[in-house]
């Protein structure tokens, strides 16, 4: 029995331990913010291919901020941050499996846009894609 519960608590030790490593890693890994004012570009881009670039001012440290204070986007509050329903006024169909896809200086990005820092020179893509 002693056995037994030194085993449980070596294992919560190492779980905890590990809990931990992961938390120092994520917010090393993170993206730092500037402060002051940032020029950046938005272009937005839909499923036909036609695209609209807005170039764009802020003091907002965050990328989602900054653009629900331009009125460039709404979305919904979720468990994983912010969710994009719209941009510049169109509204992904999640019944056609619309949905709008973040990218950053034309790579993939794998922050949501509550956490994507707002760079001065930046350039941010909305692009409405088709299909999951």
């Amino acid at each position: 029995m002693k056995t037994e519960k030194k085993k449980l608590a070596i294992l919560a030790a190492v779980f905890v331990v590990a809990i931990a490593v992961l938390g120092v890693v994520f917010f090393a890994l993170k993206p730092g913010t500037e402060d002051g004012v940032k020029k950046y570009t938005l272009e937005i881009i839909l499923a036909d291919g036609t695209s609209t670039t807005h170039e764009l001012k802020t003091e907002e440290e965050y990328l989602g901020q900054a653009l629900l204070n331009e009125g460039l986007i709404t979305g919904e509050s979720g468990e994983y941050g912010l969710f994009i329903t719209a941009v510049n006024g169109i509204t992904a169909n999640s019944d056609n499996q619309e949905w709008w896809c973040l990218t950053v200086n034309y790579e993939e990005w794998m922050y949501g846009i509550d956490q994507t820092p707002v760079t001065d020179g930046g350039h941010y893509e909305l692009t409405l894609k088709v299909g999951w």
